[in-house]
C-alpha cells in the first residue's frame, strides 16, 4: 500500500509535454520550433526535448524541409477514438440543464432527424410563465429559431426540400419565395444564431438558438432558449444571449470542433 500513489500526484513532465501538443492542436497549422516555444511559454531548447519525445510517440511529426512541426499518424486515431465514445446528447443535456438554471428561461436541445429538426429535451425554469416545448416532435424549418439554425447549416441538398415542401403547405406567412428565405438563412450564419419573435407558430414567443458544431466542423445539435415576449430578454446584450453563446461554444469545442 505505501508504493501506491495518490490519485492526486501526477508526472509533471507529461503534463508539460501534453501542453506542448495542445498548442500544435490549437494552432491548426503546422508550427516552427520558436512559435510552439512562444505560444507555450518555454524556452525553445526546452520546447525542443518536448517535441523529440513526442515525435518518437508518434503523436507530432517533423517535416525534414520546412522544419516545422504537425500533429503525427497517432494523433489521427487517439482523437477519432475519444469522439467516437463521446455521447453527444449526454453532454448537450447536461448543457441546457446548466444553461436554464444560469437564466431562468425554457432551455432546449436539438438534433437533426429524418424529418428535420427533433427537440430531444426541454429543462423547465423556475418562473410562473413558461413556454411548453414538445419532445420528440419535428419542428418548422421556416417558423422557429431552431429550424432556421439548421437551414443555415445543413448541406444545402439536405434542407432545400424540407424547406421547398413548407412553401409548398403554406406553413410560413413570412416567406414565400426560397430567395426570401436564404437572405435570412445567410443572416443567420453571419450573426452566429438564429433569433424568431412572434413567428407563425404562436404570438408573443422568443425563440433563440444557436449551433453545436462537431470534430467536422458540421452541426450536429443545436441549442435553444424560448422565451415569453415582455417577460423574456432575449435581446444581443442580453444575459440569454451571451449565456447561449458560451454554452454552444463550449459544447463545441468539447466535441472537438475548431470553429472559433
Amino acid at each position: 500500500m505505501g508504493d501506491e500513489p495518490k490519485s492526486s500526484h501526477g508526472v509533471q513532465s507529461l503534463e508539460i509535454g501534453v501542453g506542448v501538443l495542445k498548442v500544435l492542436v490549437e494552432s491548426g497549422s503546422a508550427m516552427m520550433l520558436k512559435e510552439i516555444a512562444a505560444a507555450a511559454g518555454m524556452h525553445p531548447s526546452k520546447a525542443h526535448r518536448y517535441l523529440v519525445s513526442l515525435v518518437r510517440s508518434g503523436l507530432v511529426e517533423q517535416d525534414h524541409e520546412n522544419l516545422k512541426y504537425d500533429l503525427g499518424p497517432l494523433a489521427i486515431p487517439l482523437g477519432l477514438a475519444a469522439v467516437d465514445r463521446l455521447d453527444r446528447v449526454k453532454l448537450g443535456l447536461n448543457c441546457i440543464s446548466e444553461l436554464r438554471d444560469l437564466t431562468n428561461e425554457t432551455t432546449a436541445l436539438s438534433v437533426w432527424g429524418e424529418f428535420g429538426p427533433v427537440m430531444v429535451r426541454w429543462e423547465r425554469p423556475r418562473r410562473p410563465i413558461t413556454v411548453n416545448v414538445v419532445t420528440g416532435n419535428t419542428v418548422s424549418m421556416l417558423a422557429t429559431s431552431t429550424g432556421r439554425l439548421f437551414a443555415a447549416w445543413m448541406p444545402p441538398e439536405i434542407v432545400r426540400p424540407h424547406l421547398e415542401r413548407e412553401l409548398r403547405q403554406g406553413r410560413s406567412l413570412t416567406f414565400k419565395t426560397l430567395d426570401q428565405i436564404e437572405s435570412v438563412l445567410q443572416e443567420v450564419r453571419t450573426n452566429g444564431y438564429s433569433f424568431v419573435q412572434d413567428s407563425d407558430y404562436a404570438s408573443r414567443v422568443l425563440g433563440l438558438a444557436a449551433p453545436v458544431f462537431n470534430f467536422k466542423n458540421k452541426i450536429t445539435m443545436a441549442v435553444s432558449i424560448v422565451g415569453v415576449e415582455g417577460i423574456s430578454d432575449l435581446g444581443p446584450q442580453s444575459l440569454a444571449m451571451t449565456e447561449l453563446k458560451r454554452t454552444a461554444s463550449a459544447l463545441s469545442k468539447r466535441l472537438g470542433s475548431t470553429r472559433s
